[in-house]
Parts: C-alpha cells; structure tokens; sequence
C-alpha cells in the first residue's frame, strides 16, 4: 500500500520540481489547489508524485507526475487500490496520457471526458485589451462600469486588505444563499478562507476593486508553470453591474506588465453549470483543455 499522508505547505517545492516534468497540465494539478480543496493526500516515490482524493463522492488518483519511472508508479497505484479494495480510477489525464497508458497497459483501462472540467485557456493578450468587434460588449460594460463609478480604484490583494476582501466575499455568499437556500459553498467558503490566509506561502497572487472605497469584487490565483498562470477565486457585488468585466480586465493587465512571460490565462472549468459556462464561452477561450478519467476494466467500474 502506498503511504498517502495529507498536503503541507512544505511539500511545494518539492512538488512544483516534479511538475516541472510534466509539460502542460490541467487547474488540479497546481499546488495551490490540491492544497486549498478538500482532503487530498500526497505521495513522492520512484521519482514522481501521486495524489490520493475524493471526487464526486469516489475515492480516485491524480494521474502520476515526476522524472521518474512512471509505470513504476501506477503499477503501485493499481496495487493500492487493489489493496484498499477500491475501483482503480484515474483522473486528469490529457490525451497524451491516455495514449501513454494504453501502451503500458494495453487493453486493461476504459477511457472517457469529462467536459465539465475541461479548463478554459485564454491568450494574455485578448483578456488584457480585449481587442476587435467580438470584445465589443466586454468594452461596453466595462466602460458603463466606470462611467457609473468613476472612483473605482484597484489596489493587488495583501496583507493590509485582506480582511476586508474576506468581508466582502461572505457577503456574497450570502446573496447567493438568499436567491438559492440549497447551495452548498462550503467547500469554497474554505477554500478561499484558506487562501487569504497562505497567501504568501502558495505563491498567489490577486486584486480587489474599489468603489467609493468599498470592495466590491476580488480575484486570487497562482502560477501553474512559466506560461500559464491559474485564476482560482473571481468574486465581484452584483449591484455593481460590470464589476466582473473590470476585474477580469485588469488583473489580465497587472500580470501580463509584471510577468511579460505570460501567454495563458487558465479560468479552469465550469463545473457542467449553464450560466457559468455560457459566460466563459463568451471570453472567446483561445481552446478547451481536454480531461480524461481511466477505470480499470477488471474492476467492473466505468467511472
């Protein structure tokens, strides 16, 4: 059995070394997501890195990362999952990694997407100007935006702020909890508590707006490798129609002026709800990275 033990903050280095391997990847495998969601546990062996999580109420494996000898590594996940008598699940695979998997083990996995997590990977550049007739309507609300508040400021997240943008995030929880009773944002809740907190720790970095001095939207994200940084929390007040057009706009700016390596903006994906997708289909995303699971076949499990 692999020994899994629960993320620290000490384990980034370490891990972004092995992630430095693995070419491009999907939102969950940036360190400040496994560290901030849920109780996902960590395993470095044979020179690559496993996580161990929940998923939709199903015990499941990250796909394996790392240097080292990769079929090494899932020869001792499919172990482990024998031994704790579970489905052998794979998750976040990219095409190349399913292509891979079947040749180390022909026939034995069963594949399928899942388009509700596929992540959604825009160019720095059109989310920064926001350019030609297709940003038109992106432009026509930011600037009734500022038109209806020309005192808005906007400042980057820190430890001064901090607090205040906690504030204004649980006010829009409840909001959101006075249109809908039955959502559950708990996991969020905490998950975005945890990353005002570690801010520095994670390497995250993000902005607030102001209006009239009052902070009506923030957004927080990290680095996922040179390129392609990962925005993971955009909050903003529904009474300040435009405010997520703003912010979008602005934090593009701020981290393509102070990180001119930057060429992607990953938004992550949609979770399969229509409002959230509809509204990052209308960012025109430079393309949909695909994510796939891999099941076991002997184990008699599709996902």
């Amino acid at each position: 059995m692999i020994h899994y033990r629960m993320i620290g903050i000490e384990d980034k280095a370490p891990y972004e070394a092995m992630l430095s391997c693995a070419g491009q990847r999907g939102c969950e495998y940036g360190f400040a997501n496994l560290y901030l969601w849920g109780r996902q546990r960590i395993a470095f062996r044979d020179g690559n890195v496993s996580v161990f999580s929940q998923f939709d109420r199903k015990s499941v494996y990250l796909f394996p990362i790392g240097c080292g000898d990769l079929k090494q590594t899932l020869d001792a996940i499919i172990h482990d999952a024998s031994v704790r008598d579970i489905p052998c699940r794979l998750t976040g695979l990219s095409d190349g990694d399913c292509r891979l998997l079947d040749s180390l083990y022909p026939g034995k996995f069963r594949f399928h997407t899942d388009r509700n997590s596929f992540d959604y990977i825009y160019s720095i550049h059109d989310l920064a100007g926001l350019p030609g007739r297709k940003y038109q309507k992106k432009r026509n609300h930011i600037n009734r935006f500022l038109q209806e508040h020309p005192d808005v400021t906007m400042e980057p997240v820190s430890d001064e702020n901090a607090g205040q943008v906690q504030e204004m995030v649980m006010q829009w929880y409840e909001f959101r909890l006075q249109e809908d009773p039955t959502r559950d944002f708990l996991m969020e809740q905490a998950a975005i508590r945890k990353a005002l907190i570690n801010r520095k720790a994670l390497g995250m970095e993000g902005m607030l707006l102001r209006v009239a001095g009052k902070v009506v939207a923030m957004t927080l994200g990290s680095r996922l490798s040179p390129d392609t940084f990962d925005i993971h929390f955009e909050k903003a007040l529904d009474l300040y129609d435009g405010a997520y057009a703003m912010i979008n706009r602005e934090f593009a700016r701020y981290l393509q002026a102070k990180y001119p390596q930057l060429l992607w903006l990953n938004r992550e994906d949609d979770m399969g709800i229509e409002g959230l997708r509809r509204a990052k289909l209308s960012y025109y995303p430079q393309h949909l990275q695909e994510k796939y699971w891999a099941c076991l076949l002997e184990d008699g499990y599709d996902y």
